[in-house]
């Protein structure tokens, strides 16, 4: 519920804080003393669009913030803003002309602010009537109403499958018409690459065996002098090695230490010569092979061309041929998967609008119960002569059924019904919101409801009647309403007074908590206008009355 409503420099309040009470919230004062400007000032907090003009003369900018008591709410949840010791809404309002909202001091997009306002707060005033007039939710009012929830799912359950069936036909239109050309494409390149033999290290060897064939000269060339160098050349490292060894073996004929340095060069005599060998056979195979390396050269080409086609590398190469057989296969059997998507599509839709039709035929019934009760809570509100048409039109299948729905009202004889949306009057309007709220308030999950000024145009036993409805719909949520009628406000739990003062040589407005003698006189004004022992008489009366 809502606890408490801070305002700073906003239209003629400086600095206010207004606390609010579970139930039935009662604000009263004379006109023009700032009770809509406390609405307003919610509605500021939940979302609502602001203007410059709303800042204080003198002032650079407005804050607005509501404190409420809330349970869980998932989409503040997903927004990782922790509510387990209560829910801050704040607005700052600049002179400059921006706007700024937080959620417990995070600063979240006026979208986020008002999407969760909507959750939180429905606010109904002579301008501002919001859930009940939005005639996409009368269809939902009418389900939850008649208890239809299971059959609504059921639609909703079946249209998601046909819409998918009917999306997996429509790909497969698509392809069947294109799958002339796409065969041939994909047989084309499925056959490209596999005459091509690729193997997964083929472009390395090819690239190794490349640069040795274009170094081919050098190579035998340091091959040669190398061999030279070891083996062949008058003073080569085998010679000098031999002269090596034959001295240390006369030196260990004398000295037995230096055997071991013996052995280590007789040792490195055959493990030299291989390495000769293997340098004389590295020399001689090098034979000039131009036509190796044109063969080498076009096949890494050949390779490229693949890879602009298919990918980087001969591995995605193959990926791409696996794909492409993979699109082949099931291209070679769309006419199989295209006659079963269309037999499986037809029986859904048959029983689709089957249960759509039966749906709209609860919904029917569920619409005539509901105009005759909502007449009757109409009558109690002084519209003895008013209409109320629940309008069911047929449309095209949707996720909701075959069913448009839109509530009408007349508010006299003669007048054809009009939608919620094209009331003229306010008042009227707002008298609508309460019967239809008194009846709906069971299923209503909006924890707060306001109700500005819905007494407008009306007095005694109507204003009686209005009064026992708040307070009847205060039992399962919290209500807060402005009211002149001193008939509504005997019946709220918690009475507010707004006043204007003065502070500072300026007007401000201040709000007081009412309980006592202090109601009593407040009640007494708003029968009389002024504070009589017949009006504070009266007064008693009807908050005795009223308990």
């Amino acid at each position: 519920m809502l606890k408490e409503l801070m305002i700073k420099n906003l239209a003629i309040i400086d600095d206010l804080r207004v606390r609010f009470e579970n139930g039935f919230n009662v604000l009263t004062g004379e006109t023009g003393a700032g009770k809509s400007i406390i609405v307003d000032s919610l509605g500021l907090a939940l979302g609502s669009r602001a203007q410059t003009d709303l800042i204080r003369t003198g002032e650079k900018d407005a804050v607005v913030q509501a404190f409420f008591e809330v349970e869980n709410i998932k989409e503040l949840s997903d927004m990782d803003i922790d509510t387990s010791e209560g829910l801050i809404l704040r607005r700052n309002i600049s002179a400059s002309g921006k706007s700024r909202a937080y959620i417990n001091d995070t600063m979240v997009s006026l979208q986020s602010l008002s999407e969760i306002g909507r959750t939180l707060v429905d606010i109904h005033g002579q301008h501002e009537p919001q859930s009940l007039l939005t005639v996409d939710k009368h269809i939902i009012f009418i389900d939850l109403f008649g208890r239809l929830y299971n059959d609504r799912e059921k639609v909703k359950s079946l249209y998601k499958e046909v819409q998918t069936l009917r999306q997996e036909e429509s790909n497969l239109r698509q392809k069947a018409r294109e799958r002339s050309h796409r065969l041939d494409l994909l047989r084309f390149q499925i056959n490209e690459i596999d005459a091509a033999s690729l193997s997964i290290t083929e472009k390395g060897e090819l690239t190794e065996e490349r640069n040795i064939l274009l170094n081919m000269s050098r190579l035998k060339e340091s091959g040669e002098k190398a061999y030279c160098n070891i083996y062949s050349e008058e003073g080569s490292c085998i010679e000098k090695l031999t002269s090596v060894i034959t001295k240390v073996k006369e030196m260990s004929s004398v000295d037995q230490r230096l055997s071991e340095v013996l052995s280590l060069l007789e040792a490195a005599m055959p493990l030299i010569e291989d390495a000769s060998f293997s340098l004389r056979g590295y020399k001689d195979k090098f034979n000039p092979e131009p036509e190796r390396l044109a063969e080498v050269e076009d096949r890494l080409e050949f390779i490229k061309r693949l890879e602009r086609k298919y990918g980087e590398g001969i591995e995605n190469i193959l990926i791409y041929r696996d794909g492409a057989e993979k699109e082949l296969k099931s291209l070679e059997i769309i006419d199989e998967r295209l006659d079963t998507i269309e037999a499986e599509c037809k029986e859904k839709e048959d029983m689709l609008l089957q249960s759509a039709i039966i749906l709209s035929e609860k919904r029917k019934e569920v619409a005539q119960e509901l105009e005759g009760l909502v007449k009757n809570e109409l009558k109690e509100l002084a519209f003895s002569d008013a209409e109320f048409v629940i309008d069911v039109k047929q449309e095209p299948v949707s996720t909701h059924g075959i069913d448009k729905i839109e509530f009408l009202f007349s508010a006299n004889p003669g007048e054809p019904p009009k939608p919620l949306a094209k009331i003229a009057s306010g008042g009227e309007l707002s008298r609508v919101m309460l019967a239809l709220k008194s009846i709906f308030a069971d299923f209503d999950s909006i924890p707060v409801m306001i109700f500005d000024e819905v007494d407008a145009g009306i007095g005694g036993k109507t204003a009686k009647s209005v009064g026992k409805k708040l307070k009847a719909i205060s039992h399962r949520h919290q209500v807060l309403c402005t009211t002149h009628l001193p008939q509504i406000a005997s019946m709220g739990d918690f009475h507010l007074k707004v006043e204007k003062g003065q502070k500072n040589e300026r007007v401000c407005v201040e709000v007081k908590e009412l309980k006592g003698g202090e109601r009593i006189n407040e009640i007494a004004r708003m029968l009389s206008g002024k504070i009589t022992e017949v009006s504070l008489r009266h007064a008693k009366e009807l908050l005795e009355s009223a308990t």
